[in-house]
């Protein structure tokens, strides 16, 4: 599969992106592999918010183990709001529950939000089941707690890409090529109006 086009490398000015790429998707679908092929595609950073949690709070399966899943959910938007909040262009990797808050879907509102899916006989031949508290003592929850989110993923959703279906390369060259579509078309509507176009 050959690498992604020339336009999608580069200055990030040029792709006009003012904020945050957003995926979002089931636990284990590979929001953060792919992620961080987009960021070096699209030469920008790369964020992952549950290694922002992990950071400023501790080891998650310690949070649920310990505080419990609400606490944890609080942590999580608080942590995901501060960082759409922040300006300039970056790849960020929601975790697979943080669609079930609904301040964090009001504020991907104002994102383009790339969803990644999967399927359950792809995610258990390849997850780390023993880091997913939601898994780890019953690997079947995967499908019943994706049916559930589903209808939140595709309400905040701009595109969605299969994971299970194509190699990282071919995935990363597509959604590359999406988010630089994206940025051109939104980049059109906040240029700057000359005299001439006023009085026209």
């Amino acid at each position: 599969m050959p690498s992604p086009p020339p336009l999608v490398q580069g200055n990030p000015d040029v792709l006009g992106l003012d904020r945050a790429v957003v995926l979002v998707g089931p636990m284990a679908a590979g929001k953060t592999s792919l992620g961080k092929r987009l960021a070096r595609a699209l030469n920008i950073p790369f964020v992952d918010s549950d290694a922002r949690i992990v950071q400023q709070h501790g080891v998650i399966t310690q949070i649920f183990e310990q505080q419990g899943e609400s606490a944890f959910r609080e942590m999580e938007a608080t942590v995901i709001a501060a960082e759409l909040a922040r300006k300039g262009p970056r790849v960020l990797a929601l975790g697979g529950g943080a669609v079930l808050t609904e301040r964090t879907r009001q504020l991907l509102r104002n994102h383009p939000v790339l969803l990644l899916m999967t399927t359950e006989k792809a995610v258990l031949k390849t997850a780390n089941l023993s880091r997913r508290p939601l898994l780890k003592n019953d690997p079947g929850a995967w499908q019943r707690i994706l049916d559930q989110r589903r209808p939140l993923y595709e309400e905040v959703a701009d595109v969605t890409f299969r994971t299970d279906r194509f190699s990282q390369s071919a995935l990363t060259e597509v959604a590359a090529n999406w988010i630089t579509t994206w940025a051109s078309e939104h980049l059109v509507d906040t240029l700057p109006t000359n005299d001439e176009d006023k009085e026209a």
